[in-house]
């Protein structure tokens, strides 16, 4: 898949204070790709040069093949943003911002209705269309406010922590409405510092610390690099550990293996396997053929916050 979003060396100064260094960013057409730092890191000032509302001091973007310096009406065309604080005009109804807004893409007003329809069916807001939108609760808002992105019918979608300040429940809302947009061909490129927005939506990560790109890729990639070998929990029924260590000690591919505490008659046992899927599927069976009473047997995986804290401690460039 061809890269959507591109950098190369962006930078962004604001005079002795480097907001943005050297930020080279690729963003496949079609992800999910969530941009996360803590407050501070850069991510805001990225997304602005990116849709055009900041001159970079130095490097490049383009977004669909349109250059942020040299094109950048070409890049309005194509993408939807949603800034961190937005504003809204409280004494609109939910109709009339969206046809406002419509009207400032250029949308023939024979066409607005039914496009409008279809926005406030998506983001579930057709029951509110009639009030003002100072009554709307404030998820209520954001995912108006998405809609408003969607007008013009954008390939990217630029969302600057557009799940920010919201309960859970409307955060779960937004975070479903961004793999439906996923799903309908859209590319969504967010910000955050709410991990669990990336564990649960993303298909590609990329991390900021200090106005630097510290990593980038799949969850899978990042997990592989943090620590390239697998852990295998395995817990026996009984505590016959002699059994266990023939059956497990030097076999191919086991780099290590550890008994843990565990009260009662089972063994748990910790295993550094650097085997793949078809590897670790024939262990668990040799296991079983010799008799081992397997009762429980999984693979540790790494979540994003594992990610974040390696990779901004420098455990991970």
């Amino acid at each position: 898949m061809s890269a959507i979003i591109e950098t190369r060396n962006l930078t962004k100064n604001y005079g002795r204070t480097v907001a943005v260094q050297n930020m080279n960013l690729s963003v496949e057409a079609g992800a999910i790709y969530g941009f996360v730092g803590p407050n501070g890191a850069g991510k805001t000032t990225t997304m602005r040069m990116l849709t055009t509302l900041l001159e970079p001091t130095a490097g490049e973007a383009w977004i669909a093949g349109h250059s942020i310096r040299r094109d950048p009406k070409g890049v309005r065309r194509v993408i939807g943003y949603m800034p961190d604080f937005f504003g809204v005009y409280d004494d609109m109804t939910v109709w009339e911002y969206l046809d406002f807004f419509a009207a400032c893409y250029h949308i023939p007003e024979a066409t607005r209705r039914g496009l409008i329809n279809d926005l406030l069916e998506l983001v579930d807001l057709a029951h509110r269309r009639d009030d003002q939108v100072d009554t709307l609760s404030r998820g209520m808002k954001q995912r108006l406010c998405l809609a408003r992105t969607l007008a013009h019918d954008p390939q990217v979608l630029i969302l600057d922590e557009p799940a920010s300040g919201l309960d859970p429940r409307a955060r779960i809302e937004i975070r479903e409405l961004l793999v439906e947009l996923s799903h309908m061909g859209k590319t969504v490129f967010f910000s955050t510092h709410i991990l669990a927005d990336v564990d649960e939506i993303c298909t590609h990560v990329g991390i900021v610390e200090a106005g630097r790109l510290v990593a980038q890729g799949s969850l899978a990639e990042m997990q592989r690099r943090l620590k390239p070998h697998r852990t295998l929990h395995i817990t026996l029924l009984d505590r016959d550990i002699e059994a266990a260590r023939s059956a497990i000690f030097g076999r191919e591919n086991v780099l290590d293996f550890r008994e843990l505490d565990e009260p009662g008659e089972h063994i748990r046992l910790e295993v550094d396997f650097a085997g793949d899927e078809a590897a670790v599927s024939a262990f668990l069976r040799d296991l079983v053929q010799r008799g081992l009473p397997v009762l429980r047997f999984a693979e540790t995986t790494h979540d994003v916050e594992d990610v974040f804290m390696k990779v901004t401690q420098g455990i991970v460039s």
